[in-house]
């Protein structure tokens, strides 16, 4: 069974730095391209990063050069590297794993910027 379990979030001041890990489970990690979304109060579920099996990377324009998507197939675990963090990057991130259209989620973390 596919599973993918996000950690890392957290409360941090504005101008602060987060790490958010996706550690994967029941699944080649190298198979599949991953991403992470986010949500916030009252809005849709957006994406935030993707890296692609290739290792080719792709951001919102809301986070460019401020967060940094990685992955470490052996580890079976994806990064997000969030800096400069502003309060409207508030919201609860999740993890996808992607592959042949099916797509699996993890159950999110909470990111809390506030001063």
């Amino acid at each position: 069974q596919v599973q993918l379990v996000e950690s890392g979030g957290g409360l941090v001041q504005p101008g602060g730095s987060l790490r958010l890990s996706c550690a994967a489970s029941g699944i080649i990690l190298s198979m599949h391209d991953m991403g992470w979304y986010r949500q916030g109060p009252g809005k849709q579920r957006e994406l935030v990063a993707s890296i692609v099996k290739s290792g080719l990377t792709n951001y919102a324009d809301f986070v460019k050069g401020r967060f940094t998507i990685s992955r470490d197939n052996a580890k079976k675990t994806v990064y997000l590297q969030m800096n400069s963090l502003k309060p409207e990057d508030t919201a609860v991130y999740y993890c996808n794993a992607a592959r042949y259209g099916f797509n699996t989620w993890g159950q999110g973390t909470q990111v809390t910027v506030s001063s």
